[in-house]
C-alpha cells in the first residue's frame, strides 16, 4: 500500500497532524451541533437562527475538508469517523427535540467560544511546525471567530 510522506519532519508531522485532526473532529461536530438545532429551533427569531446557522454549516463543513486534505498531505491519516468525533469531540451537546432560539443561540455560541480557543491553540502549534497548516488553520478561526460574533450578537447577554 502507498504511504504518503510530505514534506515535514516526524516531529513537524506529529505536531501538525494532532493540531489538524482536533480541527477535524471540532468541525465535523460543529457542523452535526449546528444541523441539529437548525432543524429543532423555534420561537420568535427563528428565521434568523435557522439561516445563520446554515451558514455555520457551510463554513464548518468548507474548512474540514480543507483541513483534513492538508493532514493527508503532510502524511497523515485523518479520522472523521462518527465513533472517533464522539469519543474526541469537546462540544455541547443540544438536547433532543425542538429547541427554543435563545437556548440554541446561547449552545452555539459556547460551542463556538471553545472552539474558536482551540483553533487559537492549534495556530500557536502549528507556526514553526507547519506555516502551511497555520495558514488554513487561521483562515478557518477567522471564519470561526466571525460565526462566534454573530452569534454572540442574538445572544441576551442580561
Amino acid at each position: 500500500m502507498a504511504k504518503i510522506h510530505g514534506p515535514l519532519s516526524d516531529d513537524a508531522r506529529k505536531t501538525t497532524g494532532q493540531a489538524l485532526q482536533a480541527a477535524v473532529v471540532d468541525l465535523i461536530d460543529l457542523s452535526l451541533v449546528a444541523k441539529q438545532t437548525h432543524w429543532n429551533v423555534v420561537g420568535r427569531n427563528f428565521r434568523s437562527v435557522h439561516l445563520q446557522l446554515d451558514e455555520l454549516v457551510d463554513a464548518a463543513r468548507s474548512h474540514t475538508d480543507t483541513l483534513a486534505e492538508r493532514a493527508v498531505a503532510i502524511g497523515v491519516t485523518p479520522d472523521g469517523r462518527s465513533a472517533k468525533v464522539a469519543a474526541d469531540t469537546r462540544l455541547p451537546q443540544p438536547d433532543r427535540g425542538y429547541l427554543q432560539d435563545d437556548k440554541v443561540v446561547a449552545l452555539v455560541t459556547d460551542a463556538l467560544s471553545g472552539t474558536v480557543q482551540r483553533f487559537r491553540e492549534h495556530v500557536d502549534a502549528t507556526s514553526e511546525a507547519d506555516p502551511v497548516s497555520q495558514d488554513l488553520l487561521i483562515a478557518a478561526s477567522e471564519d470561526l471567530e466571525q460565526q462566534h460574533w454573530m452569534f454572540e450578537a442574538m445572544h441576551d447577554n442580561r
